[in-house]
């Protein structure tokens, strides 16, 4: 039986819980730098993972790793202990499974091009509308031609080769302008250049490794070490939501549960929504809405709500609230908002507490059993009974070891694929073409029939060749993957 999981305590002693049936009612923890969302964020984790319910969050700082190994007495922890009376509290290590997009701090994560979708795909490549749109196409072409995209030598052999033959292409599927072309091939350059040849490839993260719970019945805290990934911004931003997406896709429903089967955490929540296409937006609110009936929970870690699409901010009923600043008539502006979002409390002045309120401490409001947010109230937050701060390397290395995904996930497939089969394709066309006898000579090109000399008299099979040949020869070894909001958006598996 799911029990209240104790968050907060009031200096009067007053209990705030989180109840597990409406814990997949989404949620916000919200704060400026430095007044205690990660303590909050490691507190909610750790009730989560006691009610059997596994979590998934990112570790920007590297300080969330701490989870992992048992807490110890500490001056301000225990100072927070006895004022808010909490006898019961014990120093304990939880279950925790680390993952990496890079693979050195955690299992490796990797999506596959086509599972990401052209949307995603031209975000996380900073595409405009047109740009993004000759992106579909040429997943479209991809498609119908039976051509897996699964890694980055796929996608730059695809639009290498549709880019030299865009001609062959107009009439089926429109025009593709070679500057969009250019634009994609520069954008895929870049993505390669900040590690993404190693987050696109197979095998691809089986999302139901997130939903595990340990021999003890306590769920598994799955951490992404996001320290190196965070200053990559839409990468970072791209993976989460399509990790979100794939949980969306993949589950099946499930209606209102006792309690969650897996709470998401989207921490620097402001990235996710920044400069984000309306296309890609309605998407997002999309699945945020109708993901609670698969059983998942998503919470959204920021440093301002406003941060948040006010269509997301609605659909999160629990809410923990600290510090904002106002010293701008802007961020005065943003701690009306905010205290206007709450359930008023007539013994608050809840625009005034915002910018009062001491580190730990917090304004919260949790949805009662009806599914109402309670008032509004002030309170500390619980300490953590995990560490709180990092790990060492060996201490991590040994948790990794010891995983039951260590070994799935550590070596790269390279199954056949885009890449592969243009190329195969192109051998076989010219050796049939030198069979037939339509190579010329080594060292002399005859001009073809109506060509002024001197000009290029490549055949299709010819400029295929040749523009395969080049992006094979540029490319070797590299791999991407693919998401699901992909699958969403009209894409296939």
């Amino acid at each position: 039986m799911s029990k209240s999981m104790l968050i907060a305590k009031s200096s009067k002693n007053v209990e705030f819980c989180l109840i597990p049936r409406m814990a997949n009612r989404h949620g916000l923890v919200a704060g400026a730098t430095g007044t205690g969302k990660t303590v909050t964020l490691q507190r909610i984790a750790e009730t989560l993972s006691q009610n059997g319910v596994p979590v998934f969050l990112a570790d920007v700082k590297g300080d969330l790793a701490g989870i992992s190994r048992k807490g110890a007495e500490h001056p301000k922890i225990m100072e927070r202990v006895k004022l808010l009376s909490l006898s019961d509290h014990r120093f304990r290590e939880y279950p925790v499974a680390f993952w990496d997009v890079f693979g050195k701090s955690g299992h490796p994560v990797r999506a596959t091009v086509s599972d990401l979708g052209p949307l995603l795909m031209g975000r996380l490549l900073n595409l405009n509308e047109v740009q993004t749109g000759v992106l579909t196409l040429i997943f479209k072409i991809a498609d119908d031609d039976g051509l897996l995209l699964l890694d980055l030598k796929d996608i730059r052999s695809m639009v290498q080769f549709v880019g030299d033959n865009s001609r062959e292409f107009t009439t089926e599927y429109g025009t593709i302008s070679k500057a969009s072309v250019g634009a994609i091939q520069r954008g895929l350059l870049e993505l390669e250049s900040q590690g993404g040849d190693r987050f696109f490839g197979e095998p691809m993260l089986d999302i139901f490794d997130l939903i595990q719970t340990h021999s003890d019945g306590r769920g598994i805290i799955n951490i992404l070490a996001a320290d190196q990934l965070i200053t990559r911004p839409k990468v970072y931003a791209t993976f989460l939501l399509w990790l979100l997406a794939e949980l969306f896709e993949r589950l099946p429903e499930v209606g209102d549960l006792e309690k969650p089967q897996l709470v998401f955490f989207f921490d620097e929540a402001h990235l996710l929504f920044e400069d984000a296409p309306p296309a890609l937006l309605e998407k997002i609110e999309q699945v945020v809405r109708l993901v609670r009936s698969k059983g998942v929970g998503v919470y959204f870690v920021t440093q301002n709500p406003r941060d948040v699409p006010d269509k997301v901010l609605a659909q999160l009923g629990n809410r923990v609230q600290h510090a904002l600043r106002a010293f701008t008539p802007q961020e005065q502006k943003a701690v009306r908002s905010m205290a206007q979002a709450f359930r008023p409390n007539p013994r608050l002045d809840i625009e005034k507490v915002i910018t009062e309120l001491g580190v730990g401490e917090a304004l919260v409001s949790f949805l009662e059993e009806n599914g109402t947010p309670a008032v509004v109230e002030r309170a500390f937050v619980c300490p953590p009974e995990s560490r709180v701060g990092v790990i060492t390397a060996d201490e991590r290395d040994a948790i990794i070891r010891s995983s039951i995904h260590f070994g799935n996930y550590e070596k790269t497939v390279d199954r056949e694929s885009a890449f592969e089969m243009i190329r195969a394709r192109t051998e076989r066309r010219i050796e049939e073409s030198r069979q037939a006898g339509e190579q010329p000579e080594a060292g002399y090109r005859a001009p073809a029939p109506g060509r002024r000399p001197g000009r290029s008299s490549d055949t299709v099979v010819e400029a295929f060749a040749k523009s395969t040949l080049r992006a094979i020869g540029s490319s070797i070894g590299r791999q991407i993957v693919r998401g699901v909001l992909g699958s969403i958006l009209g894409g296939r598996r």
